[in-house]
């Protein structure tokens, strides 16, 4: 009997061990099953991305949506084209309360409407506007993407006066957030379509101040106007438009430092976007960077119609480096299609 009885609990034993074997087994196949449903979707893109003209673009993403700002053309409004995307196919109209060219006027204001945002999360994870108005910086902070937003400045000034070089025009804001956590304000463009010039400065932690006495000019090659920083295996790349932005001339250029001021060595491939051979990707220019599935994209206006007016649109193309770092041309689609992760 106990021979018997020992056998038997062997046998359940093994049973219960295989029992448990199977269970982990089912477990870990359901997990892949459910991490293969979870993979992200490749989404065909066809530029323009939006209906409409618009330019300048800019670009948050925030709880799993994009937020994407623009000029509206032709030559800006009184407020900003603002759409919302969780596929980055199919966009929605939005509108925020700021700024608009009624609420952003002082002393040194000029005719000039709304251009050319810049949107981030900054570290203190407050999102902070950089937008040119009345061809100076404003400064505007909101706890979400659509708002409300507002003047970050207590005191209703502009962040960069217009006439604080007068001989250069002073749009175009970019910021850039380091690694160790600093930000660094850049902008700056011609008079006339000549002369472009790039200042930089580091901001305080407050995102809105920044000692005036250490506005560095840190113009690079070629450039002219629309600055834009990234930095890749701790070298830093500057990036900007070239020419002018009413026509094939217009382009998009970098150089590399090792510094967020530079000095400055112009890219290799550089410029990296320009109107394509059949003209149908014309005159690309002032653009943003983002990175999705580690994957980098270029988000950047082009031509329309030139002719009577200035009339652009938006499109994104991939942007890819090569072993060295170096960046490499990108291949506009001209309404073909992207691919970006869903």
């Amino acid at each position: 009997m106990m021979i018997k009885f020992i056998k038997q609990s062997k046998r359940l034993q093994t049973i219960s061990y295989v029992c448990v074997l199977f269970l982990v087994a089912y477990s870990c196949k359901q997990k892949a099953e459910s991490k293969k449903e979870e993979k992200p979707a490749l989404v065909k893109i066809t530029n323009p991305i939006v209906d409409g003209y618009f330019a300048d673009p800019t670009l948050v993403k925030y709880e799993g949506k994009y937020y994407m700002y623009a000029t509206i053309d032709p030559w800006g409004g009184d407020e900003l084209a603002v759409f919302e995307s969780s596929d980055f196919k199919n966009w929605e109209r939005k509108h925020i309360n700021w700024p608009t060219k009624e609420a952003c006027i002082s002393p040194t204001s000029q005719e000039s409407r709304v251009w050319a945002p810049c949107v981030i999360q900054a570290p203190n994870e407050k999102f902070y506007m950089y937008v040119s108005i009345g061809s100076e910086v404003w400064v505007g902070v909101s706890d979400k993407p659509l708002g409300p937003w507002g003047n970050a400045k207590p005191d209703g000034s502009p962040l960069v006066k217009g006439d604080m070089f007068p001989e250069y025009h002073m749009i175009d804001a970019e910021v850039f957030v380091d690694d160790d956590g600093k930000s660094y304000l850049y902008w700056g463009s011609g008079l006339k379509w000549k002369n472009g010039h790039c200042f930089a400065v580091q901001l305080n932690e407050d995102m809105i101040s920044y000692d005036a006495s250490a506005v560095k000019d840190i113009t690079p090659p070629h450039y002219f106007e629309a600055p834009f920083m990234i930095k890749r295996n701790n070298k830093y790349y500057l990036m900007y438009s070239e020419g002018k932005c009413i026509d094939s001339t217009y382009k998009v250029c970098y150089s590399v430092g090792e510094t967020p001021f530079g000095p400055w060595k112009e890219g290799v491939n550089s410029p990296v976007l320009t109107t394509s051979k059949d003209s149908t990707t014309l005159g690309p220019g002032h653009h943003a960077m983002f990175k999705e599935s580690n994957q980098d994209y270029i988000l950047y206006h082009r031509i329309k119609d030139n002719n009577d007016t200035l009339l652009r649109e938006i499109a994104v193309d991939s942007l890819n480096f090569d072993a060295e770092g170096n960046m490499l041309k990108v291949e506009p689609k001209g309404g073909i299609m992207s691919f970006i992760n869903k």
